[in-house]
Protein backbone atom coordinates (compact mmCIF):
# COMPACT_ATOMS: atom_id res chain seq x y z
CA UNK A 1 0.00 0.00 0.00
CA UNK A 2 1.46 3.22 -0.97
CA UNK A 3 0.91 5.97 0.98
CA UNK A 4 -1.01 9.86 -0.40
CA UNK A 5 2.21 11.36 0.58
CA UNK A 6 5.06 8.88 -0.94
CA UNK A 7 2.90 9.06 -4.07
CA UNK A 8 2.90 12.54 -4.34
CA UNK A 9 6.06 12.97 -2.78
CA UNK A 10 4.43 15.71 -0.14
CA UNK A 11 4.42 15.17 3.70
CA UNK A 12 2.56 18.49 4.77
CA UNK A 13 -0.98 18.80 4.01
CA UNK A 14 -2.85 22.15 5.55
CA UNK A 15 -5.43 19.90 7.35
CA UNK A 16 -6.63 16.41 7.09
CA UNK A 17 -9.27 17.79 5.05
CA UNK A 18 -7.00 18.90 2.80
CA UNK A 19 -4.89 15.40 2.77
CA UNK A 20 -8.42 13.35 2.09
CA UNK A 21 -9.53 16.10 -0.66
CA UNK A 22 -6.00 14.92 -2.22
CA UNK A 23 -6.18 11.49 -2.25
CA UNK A 24 -9.91 11.22 -3.06
CA UNK A 25 -8.57 13.27 -6.25
CA UNK A 26 -5.37 11.37 -7.13
CA UNK A 27 -7.39 7.87 -6.13
CA UNK A 28 -10.18 8.72 -9.15
CA UNK A 29 -7.47 9.53 -11.54
CA UNK A 30 -5.69 6.19 -10.62
CA UNK A 31 -8.90 4.19 -11.04
CA UNK A 32 -9.70 6.36 -14.37
CA UNK A 33 -6.35 5.53 -15.97
CA UNK A 34 -7.04 2.50 -15.37
CA UNK A 35 -10.58 2.28 -17.30
CA UNK A 36 -8.46 4.48 -20.12
CA UNK A 37 -5.51 1.52 -20.50
CA UNK A 38 -8.63 -1.04 -20.51
CA UNK A 39 -10.72 0.80 -23.28
CA UNK A 40 -7.25 1.85 -25.36
CA UNK A 41 -7.69 -1.51 -27.58
CA UNK A 42 -11.29 -0.41 -28.11
CA UNK A 43 -10.69 3.14 -29.31
CA UNK A 44 -13.34 4.24 -26.74
CA UNK A 45 -13.16 6.43 -23.49
CA UNK A 46 -14.61 5.81 -20.04
CA UNK A 47 -17.16 7.94 -20.74
CA UNK A 48 -18.20 5.93 -23.82
CA UNK A 49 -18.27 2.80 -21.72
CA UNK A 50 -20.45 4.67 -19.22
CA UNK A 51 -23.20 5.82 -22.38
CA UNK A 52 -23.31 2.55 -23.28
CA UNK A 53 -23.74 1.13 -20.11
CA UNK A 54 -26.83 3.77 -19.42
CA UNK A 55 -28.15 1.88 -22.37
CA UNK A 56 -27.89 -0.95 -21.72
CA UNK A 57 -29.53 -0.47 -18.29
CA UNK A 58 -32.74 0.26 -20.16
CA UNK A 59 -32.15 -1.95 -23.12
CA UNK A 60 -34.28 -2.97 -25.19
CA UNK A 61 -36.16 0.70 -24.95
CA UNK A 62 -34.84 4.05 -26.29
CA UNK A 63 -32.96 6.73 -24.23
CA UNK A 64 -33.17 10.39 -25.04
CA UNK A 65 -29.56 12.83 -24.74
CA UNK A 66 -31.00 14.46 -21.80
CA UNK A 67 -31.97 11.29 -20.03
CA UNK A 68 -28.28 10.02 -20.45
CA UNK A 69 -26.95 13.41 -19.32
CA UNK A 70 -28.42 13.31 -16.32
CA UNK A 71 -27.49 10.01 -15.55
CA UNK A 72 -23.85 10.12 -16.60
CA UNK A 73 -20.81 10.04 -14.27
CA UNK A 74 -18.68 12.22 -15.87
CA UNK A 75 -21.73 15.35 -17.16
CA UNK A 76 -18.65 17.53 -18.33
CA UNK A 77 -18.24 15.42 -21.52
CA UNK A 78 -19.77 17.12 -24.89
CA UNK A 79 -22.42 13.92 -24.80
CA UNK A 80 -23.52 14.63 -29.03
CA UNK A 81 -19.65 13.78 -30.10
CA UNK A 82 -19.50 10.41 -27.22
CA UNK A 83 -23.30 9.84 -29.47
CA UNK A 84 -21.23 10.67 -32.68
CA UNK A 85 -18.26 8.27 -32.19
CA UNK A 86 -20.23 5.30 -31.08
CA UNK A 87 -22.92 6.09 -33.95
CA UNK A 88 -19.78 5.71 -36.38
CA UNK A 89 -18.32 2.62 -34.79
CA UNK A 90 -21.75 1.10 -35.16
CA UNK A 91 -22.36 0.70 -31.76
CA UNK A 92 -25.51 2.47 -31.17
CA UNK A 93 -28.31 3.66 -33.20
CA UNK A 94 -30.16 7.38 -33.49
CA UNK A 95 -33.44 7.72 -34.80
CA UNK A 96 -36.25 10.14 -34.36
CA UNK A 97 -38.66 9.55 -31.93
CA UNK A 98 -42.34 8.80 -33.48
CA UNK A 99 -44.05 10.50 -30.96
CA UNK A 100 -42.02 13.78 -30.86
CA UNK A 101 -40.23 14.39 -33.98
CA UNK A 102 -38.07 17.01 -31.79
CA UNK A 103 -36.78 14.24 -29.42
CA UNK A 104 -33.60 11.45 -30.77
CA UNK A 105 -34.07 7.91 -29.70
CA UNK A 106 -30.74 5.97 -28.89
CA UNK A 107 -30.35 2.44 -28.80
CA UNK A 108 -27.44 0.13 -28.46
CA UNK A 109 -26.99 -2.12 -31.83
CA UNK A 110 -26.36 -5.83 -31.50
CA UNK A 111 -22.42 -5.08 -32.08
CA UNK A 112 -22.64 -2.55 -28.59
CA UNK A 113 -24.12 -5.51 -26.73
CA UNK A 114 -21.21 -8.14 -27.44
CA UNK A 115 -18.59 -5.44 -27.31
CA UNK A 116 -19.99 -3.82 -23.83
CA UNK A 117 -20.42 -7.59 -22.39
CA UNK A 118 -16.18 -8.05 -23.98
CA UNK A 119 -15.39 -4.81 -22.02
CA UNK A 120 -17.73 -5.69 -19.04
CA UNK A 121 -15.48 -8.78 -18.79
CA UNK A 122 -12.06 -6.95 -18.91
CA UNK A 123 -13.28 -4.31 -16.62
CA UNK A 124 -14.36 -7.19 -14.08
CA UNK A 125 -10.64 -7.21 -13.30
CA UNK A 126 -10.50 -3.59 -11.67
CA UNK A 127 -13.73 -4.90 -9.60
CA UNK A 128 -11.40 -7.89 -8.42
CA UNK A 129 -8.53 -6.10 -7.73
CA UNK A 130 -11.03 -3.64 -5.27
CA UNK A 131 -12.39 -6.66 -3.86
CA UNK A 132 -8.88 -7.96 -3.01
CA UNK A 133 -8.05 -4.70 -1.82
CA UNK A 134 -10.99 -3.59 0.62
CA UNK A 135 -13.42 -5.77 2.73
CA UNK A 136 -16.92 -5.46 2.08
CA UNK A 137 -17.29 -3.74 5.47
CA UNK A 138 -14.82 -1.32 4.29
CA UNK A 139 -16.11 -1.06 0.65
CA UNK A 140 -19.42 -0.26 2.33
CA UNK A 141 -18.27 2.22 4.63
CA UNK A 142 -16.02 4.04 1.96
CA UNK A 143 -19.55 4.52 -0.12
CA UNK A 144 -20.89 5.35 2.83
CA UNK A 145 -18.25 8.27 3.55
CA UNK A 146 -18.43 9.35 -0.67
CA UNK A 147 -22.24 9.59 0.01
CA UNK A 148 -21.78 12.26 2.74
CA UNK A 149 -19.14 13.98 1.29
CA UNK A 150 -21.38 15.00 -1.40
CA UNK A 151 -24.04 15.94 0.83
Amino acid sequence: MTRIEEAIKQSKFQDVYQKALVNLIYTANCLRDEQVRILKPFDLLPQHFNVMRILRGRHPKPVCPGEIKEVMLDKANDLTRLLDKLERKGLIQRNLCPTNRRKMDITLTQAGIELLEKMNHMMEQTHETLKGRLSEREAASLSHLLDKLRG
